[in-house]
């Protein structure tokens, strides 16, 4: 038991986390490796990897997820900003390096080899820390006008997205523009500047169409199904017809046996077929409770930094969940975007801990004072 009335640092903590948004994150996280289970050892049979490989491995990035996401919702709202800078500056210089060292997989660069590390995808932990640092620069904007933030929060985009252009991902690129623009929204964005960006991404869309093949082959699949190799979304959507609404039940699926990403971009097909569309709605609920928890906590935050780092973060995890649903239900062009949590990937894991982690530490129940002083006033 953890007293108020005798407080200490882990009381503290405690008593001042969220713990609705705490304990759907803990369900996510059980729930990724409940149905990689199901998910993950096809794949492996068919790589000739030990059944469980994907499994046991998943199972170590999350040991090394909740060792980073415990600590890090500790933070005050200062000690956030600089570990993001931190993060943000080092996997920047880490996605430029893929440009020229990177394993080359599909057309792209987007893989680092650190040595007994593995791969790494250095994309992944520079999402949350630009998030950060993009709300703190509005934030400076809006509460000192004789701050260069808002300059500073515009230049912040174009250093993210261009070298995940040039790397290609353009999913990436999407997903971090998207929530930027929620972020100039939030911090008094007129509408003549929405119109403007909206115009800009157009664009930047039929310049991918017209210059990257893959791109083009992807919105042509899309838009088509006669125009190209469609397997995959059609043995998706085939699942999830086959499931039903109470499934075929655990290692009943057929689908994942065929299915090349059935343990990363399509687990959520997998999950329609083997567990059926109630535990897909239930995923789909984890998901919605945790944003809009935390928008309802963004709103009622008094720091500026607070209110906007956590809609960034909120937007973050729940529009890359929603692209990849959308993707399995053959509801916009395929991305390669993870679900949150669920899907396999030490990279993701471990950067959507480290998210989470800081909208934990954001989302703390403070004193005023304690507010204040945290926020730089």
């Amino acid at each position: 038991m953890v007293s108020r009335a005798e407080p200490t640092f882990s009381g503290r903590w405690w008593w001042s986390i969220d713990r609705v948004i705490l304990g759907a994150l803990i369900a996510l996280m059980v729930s990724g490796v409940v149905l990689l289970m199901a998910g993950g050892p096809p794949v492996a049979e068919r790589l000739q990897l030990s059944t469980f490989h994907f499994v046991n491995r998943q199972a170590v990035y999350l040991l090394v997820a909740v060792a980073i996401f415990i600590p890090v919702s500790f933070l005050t709202p200062r000690q956030v900003r600089r570990v993001a800078l931190v993060v943000f500056a080092v996997s920047l210089a880490m996605v430029v390096a893929t440009l020229y060292l990177g394993v080359e997989i599909k057309g792209a660069r987007r893989w680092l080899t650190l040595g007994p590390l593995g791969s790494v995808q250095p994309s992944e932990f520079m999402k949350p820390a630009f998030v950060i640092l993009a709300a703190w620069a509005f934030a400076e904007g809006t509460r000192r006008p004789d701050l260069p933030g808002t300059l500073l929060a515009f230049l912040l985009l174009p250093a993210a997205i261009v070298p995940l252009v040039l790397q290609p991902d353009f999913g990436q690129t999407v997903l971090v523009s998207l929530v930027w623009c929620g972020l100039f929204f939030v911090a008094g964005l007129h509408w003549f500047w929405v119109l403007g960006l909206g115009g800009a991404g157009a664009f930047g869309i039929l310049v991918a169409y017209q210059l990257v093949p893959h791109v083009r082959a992807r919105i042509e699949r899309f838009m088509d199904k006669g125009s190209g190799d469609t397997f995959q979304i059609d043995t998706a959507l085939e699942s999830f017809s086959s499931g039903g609404w109470l499934g075929k039940g655990p290692g009943e699926g057929t689908v994942k046996r065929i299915l090349p990403d059935a343990h990363t971009d399509f687990i959520f097909a997998v999950t329609a077929e083997e567990f059926g569309i109630v535990v897909c709605i239930a995923l789909v609920a984890l998901f919605a409770l945790i944003v809009l928890r935390s928008l309802f906590a963004a709103q009622s935050a008094e720091d500026p930094f607070s209110r906007l780092a956590v809609t960034g973060l909120a937007l973050l995890f729940g529009i890359q969940a929603a692209i990849n649903m959308m993707v399995n239900l053959h509801m916009m062009p395929a991305k390669g975007m993870t679900l949150p949590f669920i899907s396999y990937g030490g990279s993701s894991l471990v950067s959507l801990a480290l998210g989470a982690g800081f909208l934990l530490a954001l989302t703390r129940k403070r004193p005023r004072t304690e507010t204040m002083t945290q926020s730089g006033r």
